[in-house]
């Protein structure tokens, strides 16, 4: 298994949870593809902060920004998953990784195909399983989240987050403009409702909720009206600004059975 090459398109909270998961697992070759500015909301649970920080840990596993094939190579070698800032994955076409998985999360295909590796799979809803990609993931929230898909495609998005606490899309943080987040409170803080979390020009980003800030992007980012900026956890549990979610630890799970199937192993 260490052998494997594994190339993740995405490095967001989902695509990160997979990586992290397969690389507890001992697969430890990951190249993880993103775009020149990700926005990530729960970043200190986010591979793609490599791209504006030279490197980023969660739960103990480290990633390093790459810039090339012997730089993927050598982060490999230190025992690191390599991020690269790389859309249109000319990376994995140089690699021919054995395993691919779209965890872009974009709701639609953007270009993969289930010709790309031996073994592709894509999470959530866009994707057809048989068709697009040997598997598809089921990312949304209920008894079937994790389900595998051999012929088919996942629920389509609901629009709607997942209850915490009893709150649902009370607990997210949207932009009320367009224009540059300034934020003044920080991940981890403990917030009021109607506090301000921030400005986007002249315009208050004020918290729906009482809670922890999970999640919250990064300052000084442009962003277009009511993009998801931000996210409140209502239990206000500090340590879950730094651990993965149970539903990521759920979709990466069934990500790591699909490769165990695939490399001779009962799913």
């Amino acid at each position: 298994m260490p052998q494997i090459r594994v190339c993740i398109k995405g490095a967001g909270e989902m695509a990160s949870a997979v990586a992290w998961w397969i690389f507890m697992f001992n697969i430890g070759k990951i190249v993880m593809l993103e775009i020149p500015k990700p926005l990530a909301v729960r970043r200190r649970v986010s591979f793609c902060e490599a791209v504006y920080d030279g490197c980023q840990t969660v739960e103990g596993v480290h990633a390093v920004r790459v810039d090339s094939i012997d730089s993927i190579k050598g982060a490999w070698e230190q025992g690191n998953i390599a991020v690269a800032v790389d859309p249109e994955w000319n990376f994995q076409r140089q690699l021919r990784p054995d395993v691919v998985v779209d965890a872009i999360l974009a709701k639609r295909n953007l270009g993969s195909s289930i010709s790309e590796a031996p073994l592709v799979i894509a999470l959530g809803p866009g994707f057809w399983a048989s068709r697009d990609a040997h598997f598809v993931i089921e990312t949304n929230r209920g008894p079937n989240l994790g389900r595998i898909i051999r012929d088919g495609c996942a629920e389509p998005d609901t629009g709607v987050p997942g209850s915490v606490g009893g709150f649902t899309a009370e607990r997210v943080l949207r932009a009320p403009a367009d224009g540059m987040f300034e934020p003044i409170r920080q991940i981890c803080d403990k917030v009021r409702r109607g506090e301000v979390i921030g400005w986007i020009k002249e315009a208050k980003v004020e918290a729906p909720i009482d809670g922890v800030l999970r999640g919250l992007i990064r300052p000084h980012t442009y962003v277009t009206n009511k993009l998801k900026i931000g996210d409140i956890d209502p239990r206000g549990e500090a340590v879950s600004c730094d651990t993965i979610s149970d539903k990521a630890k759920a979709i990466a799970a069934s990500v790591l059975d699909a490769i165990l199937g695939w490399n001779g192993h009962r799913i």
